[in-house]
């Protein structure tokens, strides 16, 4: 504990949920505000428009980077940590069919290495949204009260 009675867990754990929100809201903006530079990440085998596939995924990483820094009560927090998780594993056959396909996306992703490089980063992002969300805590705790409910009334 801290002298002002906050855990530095706690912190921590805010301070990555502002930190990814931010990420989320920039990543929206950039999609809405630069689609064709996103085509590219959309795999050709992906059925739809490319241009209306990164639009809604930049509304919905709107949506999931402004819960990610306005929503801080449980479960609630939970929901928007398992939320943005599952958006971020959905999202990320597109950052392997770039790889696969060998997609360039401007100087940061013109490379085979780059775009390999950036496939296992996807992991700590999805581990983040986990984290912020304090989901194992949460949720984790509500299976095993559920477990427990369903044990006694067997």
């Amino acid at each position: 504990m801290s002298r002002d009675g906050v855990a530095p867990g706690v912190v921590a754990r805010a301070a990555g949920q502002v930190a990814l929100g931010g990420l989320m809201l920039a990543a929206g903006t950039a999609h809405l505000r630069r689609t064709r530079g996103y085509r590219v990440v959309v795999p050709r085998w992906f059925p739809g428009d490319p241009d209306r596939v990164i639009v809604a995924s930049g509304v919905v990483e709107l949506a999931i980077g402004g819960a990610l820094v306005t929503v801080w009560r449980q479960p609630a927090r939970a929901w928007v940590g398992v939320t943005t998780a599952a958006f971020l594993v959905a999202v990320w056959p597109g950052n392997v069919s770039q790889y696969l396909e060998r997609r360039d996306a401007g100087p940061l992703l013109d490379s085979d290495l780059k775009r390999l490089v950036r496939l296992p980063l996807q992991v700590p992002l999805i581990a983040g949204a986990l984290a912020a969300g304090d989901v194992a805590r949460v949720l984790g705790g509500r299976a095993r009260d559920d477990r427990a409910r369903t044990a006694v009334a067997d």
